[in-house]
């Protein structure tokens, strides 16, 4: 749509590698914020992009020597025509977290810069135009495209060739999750590029992105092995515990940090002693003590004013739960749950049906049902989170279908409903264990 043109430009070129290199092949120190190892594209720590005539001390990571900058012809993005458009529109996303707003505002304050969209590259994808045989489409342009191509490839796929634009031109919220490295791509090059493209196509109605997650306190790093390999870990360790503790400790405003023994710790006090304990002993008590149905006997106007005032905070926080994960608010959402679970465990405490089952059979039958009602709660608010603990918790309480099939309602087990026997859903974790992965990741 005419907001691509071609410009000679000065690159860094190695003598000793016979070759330019873009980007990602130079590093040097930001002259942002003064760190050393950032790329000619991106400084990982302070989220500025750049130009690799930016860096200063530039040298090649290929061959470790001082570039030279020589010409070389590329296709630029005019990304200064789309400022005030992209201005205005950054204006109004008030729903954006505030590290996104405050980057992308900044980045526009610094006036935006046409960007070169091609590299001086042998392997990615070619740029179909004469005289350009050697060169390549910059990865960063390419990749936010695939959104788009992706879904009319699908389409056409599918055989209904115009269903892509179900997903771009009708009134639709794109979420974008995303490190906050990505943030100037998918707040600022992306909707320029949707501009450009053909007017009325969907931009980005949220990117959540996160900050960086690190692993017991330095960064991930493949190329040093500095990684919780995921193969791995499943093969020692249930999946739900892991998405729990990412999902409480995620980086959503600032860089957090995973460690073996918060892992541990995590697992123990709060998935077993809390959520997995309060699961376990109203369902396992319940299935013993009334021949694996819930107590039928129960009439929910004539409960007592704690199981009320329990049962409506179970209803408020679903609605609450619902609302978080609506804000990309994971972390409340999962918060919010688990104040749930510990109020139940200590309304069972208080109630201690275990107890009164032998003095006070209505009271222990209320008791329990009540519990029911909590638990049936958390099973869809924490399904996000934990979608393998709430399937089985979905069917110990004995409800038909599935878990998915049921959607983000709450259900409410009916007095007299059949249970299934249940489970432990969690197991402790012993203190060796996590020392051997500890070891095992700094070997």
């Amino acid at each position: 749509q005419g907001h691509i043109y071609k410009k000679t430009m000065s690159m860094p070129y190695s003598t000793i590698s016979k070759r330019f290199l873009p980007d990602r092949y130079v590093e040097g120190i930001c002259p942002n914020c003064g760190k050393d190892g950032a790329r000619g594209d991106q400084c990982d720590n302070c989220g500025k992009t750049l130009d690799p005539k930016d860096l200063k001390n530039i040298r090649s990571r290929i061959a470790g020597d001082v570039p030279e900058f020589r010409d070389t012809e590329h296709f630029f993005l005019k990304l200064s025509a789309f400022e005030q458009a992209l201005s205005e529109w950054v204006g109004k996303q008030s729903h954006w977290k505030a590290n996104v707003r405050n980057f992308t505002a900044n980045y526009l304050k610094d006036g935006l810069q046409d960007r070169s969209i091609t590299r001086d590259l042998d392997w990615g994808v070619p740029v179909p135009v004469p005289g350009f045989e050697a060169k390549r489409i910059y990865v960063w342009f390419e990749a936010v495209i695939g959104y788009l191509s992706a879904s009319k490839e699908w389409a056409q796929k599918s055989g209904r060739p115009e269903a892509w634009s179900d997903y771009w031109h009708r009134d639709v919220k794109p979420y974008y999750f995303i490190g906050k490295d990505n943030i100037p791509f998918h707040t600022i090059i992306w909707p320029a590029i949707l501009m450009g493209f053909e007017k009325g196509l969907a931009l980005p109605y949220d990117v959540p992105a996160n900050e960086f997650l690190n692993l017991e306190g330095m960064k991930f790093s493949k190329s040093k092995n500095w990684a919780v390999w995921l193969k791995d870990f499943l093969d020692k360790f249930d999946p739900d515990p892991l998405r729990y503790v990412l999902s409480i400790n995620m980086p959503e405003t600032a860089d957090t940090d995973f460690t073996w023994k918060e892992f541990l710790r995590r697992n123990n006090d709060e998935l077993v002693a809390t959520y997995g304990n309060l699961v376990n002993r109203v369902l396992s008590f319940t299935y013993r003590s009334f021949e694996g149905h819930l107590p039928k006997e129960v009439e929910e106007a004539k409960l007592g004013e704690s199981s009320k005032a329990l049962i409506a905070q179970a209803e408020r926080t679903f609605q609450d739960v619902g609302a978080a994960l609506a804000q990309c608010k994971f972390k409340d959402g999962i918060r919010t749950a688990m104040e749930l679970a510990r109020n139940a465990n200590r309304y069972l405490e208080e109630q201690a049906p275990w107890k009164s089952i032998k003095t006070d059979h209505q009271a222990a039958a209320n008791a329990l049902w009540t519990g029911a009602q909590v638990i049936s709660c958390l099973k869809t608010a924490l399904y996000p989170y934990m979608p393998f603990t709430s399937a089985k918790v979905h069917e110990y309480l004995g409800f038909s279908g599935t878990i998915e099939s049921a959607g983000w309602t709450l259900q409410r087990p009916g007095a007299g409903q059949r249970l299934n026997q249940p489970a432990p859903l969690f197991a402790k974790l012993d203190e060796e264990a996590v020392a051997k992965e500890m070891a095992a990741a700094r070997a």
